[in-house]
């Protein structure tokens, strides 16, 4: 079923769908500097998004069309033992909702005249009748085996061969991703656009924050850590933020000693509020690396448990210097605080705006029909 706003077909400006994966938000925060570069080229832009996402996306752009649909809702296990295990067993509930994804997406084509798309690693948004582009930073699957590894990748290319272009958010030479985003093998038409932020960097010095935590991803993990962290918060003397991670969350903690504690902040003020911190805290997501590395931000990486990619992820910046780390079954606030402080951090330079020529580049080849499919 389709739901959304009701849209004049006489007004057709050139029209593109982008839809993030519902894994956690940063799929749909990495979405957004895209988005705005959509809407200053002319583009009206169709965001697909449910539950958090569409939370999120709709604070963010109130003014665009909005597709309700949902994603692949994908269930965590509590123990990082059991993770991989409980992600294989849903396998058959993905591929089907993959499937459907795909018949849904041909009616909104036709329905609301859609140019062209740009799918997050949403595996079954692609058509070989309009351009379809397909964003990723996992060219390899990090699962924790080899020989799953090989299995993951393999698969993932399958679908990735569906589409016109992939767009991965890194450096070619010298990225944040690792093995991630540079495996021994490419897929075809695969470009690196730069890594992707919603934050925009200032002169700004003022940190009159001693330290911020940023808690997202899968439950019941997310929260786990926050009770772990919230306990351990009512010692700290100094002054902090605490920002949840839930759009949706209607049940606020309450603040106490220096702590201001926030279910979600819309991108402006937790831009500012980052760069007011001295120190952050946060899961090692590749969008919210992206994000401290564009702002030039010390931080504390702490994975979430079982999540392999995370895992990889805080042990290659760690070992790059790039950031702090530490895993969360052995995380101690003060500990950890301290031996930051030893850590010797080096800075990533990169140019944070180099997407925006790729997506001109996507758009004028849409207007001017010179985008050829496969």
């Amino acid at each position: 079923m389709i739901k959304g706003q009701k849209i004049s077909p006489a007004s057709k400006n050139t029209r593109i769908l982008v839809i993030p994966l519902d894994w956690g938000l940063g799929h749909a925060t990495r979405c957004i500097p895209i988005i705005k570069e959509l809407i200053l080229q002319n583009i009206a832009v169709f965001i697909v998004a449910d539950g958090n996402n569409y939370i999120l996306l709709k604070r963010e752009f109130p003014s665009t069309v909005f597709l309700r649909y949902k994603g692949y809702e994908i269930k965590y296990s509590r123990d990082k033992k059991f993770f991989s295990l409980k992600l294989f067993l849903q396998f058959p509930k993905v591929s089907w909702r993959i499937y459907r994804e795909n018949k849904w997406l041909k009616n909104v084509i036709k329905k609301y005249s859609i140019d062209a798309v740009i799918s997050d690693n949403r595996f079954g948004m692609f058509t070989k009748k309009i351009p379809c582009v397909y964003i990723t930073h996992q060219l390899h699957i990090e699962t924790g085996n080899q020989f799953s590894d090989l299995i993951a990748q393999k698969i993932h290319y399958y679908f990735i061969k569906k589409f016109d272009q992939c767009w991965v958010p890194d450096l070619e030479i010298n990225g944040l991703g690792g093995k991630l985003s540079h495996p021994q093998k490419m897929p075809p038409n695969t470009s690196y656009i730069g890594p992707l932020s919603r934050f925009q960097s200032t002169t700004y010095t003022d940190t009159s924050f001693d330290l911020l935590i940023l808690i997202s991803g899968p439950e019941p993990q997310r929260t786990i850590f926050e009770n772990k962290i919230v306990s351990q918060l009512k010692d700290f003397d100094g002054k902090a933020i605490f920002v949840r991670g839930l759009p949706s969350g209607d049940k606020q903690l309450p603040n106490f000693n220096r702590l201001q504690i926030y279910n979600h902040l819309p991108s402006k003020e937790l831009n500012e509020m980052i760069i007011k911190s001295k120190m952050v805290i946060s899961r090692s997501g590749y969008t919210t690396v992206m994000d401290l590395a564009a702002l030039k931000k010390k931080a504390i990486l702490v994975p979430t448990p079982g999540q392999s990619e995370q895992e990889y992820l805080a042990d290659y910046l760690s070992s790059k210097g790039y950031f702090f780390s530490i895993d969360q079954d052995n995380f101690n606030l003060e500990k950890a605080l301290k031996d930051s402080t030893q850590f010797n951090y080096r800075s990533f330079d990169f140019p944070h705006e180099m997407y925006k020529k790729t997506v001109r580049e996507f758009v004028l080849s849409i207007k001017t029909r010179k985008f050829a499919t496969q």
